[in-house]
């Protein structure tokens, strides 16, 4: 048991390892820190969705961004999309559960928004197609998926698609580079260099 145990851990540091190396991802998950701040500071706001442990994941990073992370200040206008039970049973029982976050995206978003993506698989309908509504509305799309991006590599304007085929480790992935954003937007919109521009 303890050699399993071991073996799942050093799985989840290998894909972090590989995260470690790649440059592109290291620029990526920069630019990203960037273009965020910069959509707070223009008064954008961020969404993110997910569904099942990506749905948990998707309201943790919203909730670090318009909560706190490490510094006491001002909420950031993030949010998770599907915090609202009674609107997501609604649509999904009287329409479909895959329009439950492409109607969001129709009704409450507006050009230079960002929506984020959490889908392991990069093939979740539902995510899918406010992707593609996104797109339609000019709202800037973020995708966070599993090795081969899915549907969603074409539909992100930005994708972070992780190294692994296993779930778990992808979500692990998917909270690291999460965090990582949180962090570096939460350093550069409350800095005191910022606070005097």
């Amino acid at each position: 048991m303890t050699e399993k145990i071991k073996g799942i851990i050093q799985a989840s540091i290998d894909v972090k390892t590989l995260l470690l190396a790649d440059e592109e991802v290291l620029r990526k998950t920069a630019a990203v820190a960037d273009l965020m701040t910069r959509a707070f500071r223009q008064g954008n706001r961020a969404f993110f969705c997910g569904n099942g442990g990506s749905a948990a994941d998707a309201q943790h990073l919203a909730a670090e961004l318009s909560g706190r992370f490490y510094t006491d200040r001002h909420a950031l206008p993030a949010e998770a999309l599907h915090a609202n039970t009674s609107y997501l049973t609604a649509v999904a029982n009287d329409y479909s559960y895959e329009m439950v976050y492409e109607r969001l995206v129709h009704g409450i978003m507006q050009k230079g928004d960002i929506l984020v993506g959490l889908s392991t698989s990069g093939n979740s309908a539902n995510i899918v197609r406010a992707f593609e509504a996104a797109r339609e509305k000019g709202v800037i799309t973020i995708g966070f998926t599993g090795q081969t991006g899915g549907i969603l590599k074409s539909e992100s304007d930005y994708l972070f698609n992780i190294p692994s085929a296993d779930t778990p480790r992808i979500q692990e992935a998917h909270m690291l580079l999460g965090h990582i954003v949180c962090q570096l937007i939460e350093e550069q919109y409350f800095s005191k260099e910022a606070a005097r521009d």
